[in-house]
């Protein structure tokens, strides 16, 4: 017996109908959603983020080169921001977006502080051996200036510049490219940036008077100021009891180091 099956053409015909609907469809959709969550690209950015060192270091406040270069194109953020990259590609960069170069003198970081094993402790601290941890409790060092040596700043170093040696951080100038994420991330704000060229520094960040210092540390600065009336140019005055270097003035004769008691200023 032969069975005979007859083709609703017309109803296949709305079922094509549906499915191409549906297909047609989900195209447009689709095609609408890749328009509105499309991300501009910025061709001044990435022409930025060629010319910048790409260190990634955080140095400069932002979260990486990439976010750098988009806030100088907005003007959210300054070329001077960033010391890791070098004074050719800078001056690129100010040309391309058409802003200033800013401070473009080579600089390294160090360390304001002579203190560490050499200054007292107010207590015995035991807990998280961060410098964080250990300055939210007051610290553990009579003076409140001092190095705590706990060795955030070496931890958050990308170059792994800084150790922490005598009870305070050092830094390796060979190794550090200045990028500053050292001291962003110093509660007590005693990692500084100097010109490389510079011959001396002041070790110290007490602000107290010579004889508190005295208390507290046996090589903080007592503010006697024997180095600005001995430095021969006039390049150091004192400034709350803390001697500041002129660096343009500084002839690097070192008469300033021959003559701090306390040897607090240092030669590099």
């Amino acid at each position: 017996m032969n069975l005979l099956v007859s083709i609703q053409w017309g109803q296949v015909g709305i079922v094509v109908g549906i499915f191409a609907a549906i297909a047609i469809a989900l195209t447009a959709l689709i095609l609408l959603i890749v328009k509105l969550c499309k991300v501009e690209t910025d061709e001044r950015a990435e022409a930025v983020l060629e010319k910048l060192a790409g260190a990634n270091c955080g140095g400069c406040g932002c979260s990486g080169c990439s976010d750098f270069a988009k806030k100088l194109c907005h003007g959210e953020a300054k070329l001077s921001s960033c010391h890791v990259t070098d004074s050719a590609n800078k001056a690129e960069i100010a040309s391309l977006l058409g802003i200033e170069v800013g401070h473009t003198e080579p600089t390294v970081m160090i360390v304001a502080c002579s203190g560490g094993d050499n200054a007292k402790n107010s207590c015995t601290y035991v807990g998280n051996p961060s410098c964080d941890a250990i300055v939210s409790v007051g610290g553990n060092k009579v003076c409140s200036f001092g190095c705590e040596g706990g060795g955030t700043c070496a931890a958050v170093c990308p170059q792994k510049a800084i150790t922490i040696e005598e009870g305070r951080s050092h830094i390796n100038t060979d190794r550090c490219i200045s990028c500053g994420t050292c001291a962003l991330n110093c509660p007590k704000a005693i990692l500084r940036r100097i010109p490389v060229s510079a011959p001396v520094y002041v070790a110290c960040s007490s602000n107290c008077k010579g004889k508190d210092v005295m208390n507290a540390c046996t090589k903080g600065c007592i503010g006697c100021g024997l180095c600005a009336k001995n430095c021969p140019s006039g390049a150091i005055t004192m400034v709350n009891n803390l001697p500041v270097i002129d660096y343009k003035k500084c002839t690097g004769c070192l008469t300033c180091v021959g003559k701090c008691p306390r040897k607090v200023i240092v030669q590099r």
